[in-house]
């Protein structure tokens, strides 16, 4: 299969492209970097990048971000970070990339464990988790030509543990690799409509 990877210079496109590139060809993508590039945040850049790689089997996105702050330091604009990059980012790689994919490919987003288990200081994250997922499961039942969605819900990742570890008390580390044993299940399975949890 030909995959193109959003987000694959990050620590879960990494590990992915890696499990995926030993059996398919894999296309990196990215705001910086890859063979591609890609800014998710800007449905022209996201139109270029699929005219740039012609007709692919699947599409797997790594990628999106979100503000992580209190509460009460919230703001309208603060939120809107997340609904511009995670979700209408994703979204529309769905909305756009549909049409460069061959019948019967796959779409898989990236969420996480946020969705149903939120932190203080991540109220965008879950808010956009939330809503990746049920767009995931709405989309699974309306997609024509065989197309599948899932998404991949992981838990904090050991190799960002450094970085975000303090977020997430308590919490248990996902190796990246092991993340991306679901990203496979969703490439290469049959299934749609899944949130795949990793935890």
């Amino acid at each position: 299969m030909k995959v193109l990877i959003v987000g694959a210079s990050g620590t879960i496109g990494r590990a992915v492209a890696a499990e995926l590139g030993k059996r398919h060809d894999v296309i990196a993508a990215g705001r910086s970097s890859g063979e591609v590039r890609i800014d998710i945040t800007d449905p022209a850049s996201i139109a270029a990048a699929f005219k740039k790689v012609g007709r692919i089997d699947a599409v797997v996105s790594a990628a999106g971000h979100v503000k992580f702050a209190p509460l009460a330091e919230m703001s309208g604009e603060d939120f809107e970070i997340g609904n511009r990059d995670k979700l209408m980012g994703q979204v529309n790689l769905v909305l756009i990339g549909r049409e460069s994919i061959n019948d019967g490919g796959s779409f898989t987003l990236t969420t996480g464990v946020l969705d149903s288990d939120p932190i203080r200081g991540g109220s965008s994250a879950s808010l956009v988790n939330s809503a990746v997922n049920g767009f995931v499961m709405a989309a699974a039942i309306e997609l024509p030509r065989g197309l599948r969605i899932n998404a991949v819900s992981p838990g904090l990742i050991e190799e960002s543990a450094q970085a975000f570890g303090s977020f997430f008390p308590g919490f248990e580390t996902v190796p990246a690799a092991r993340a991306a044993l679901a990203y496979v299940r969703s490439v290469e399975g049959s299934q749609t409509g899944r949130v795949y949890r990793v935890l």
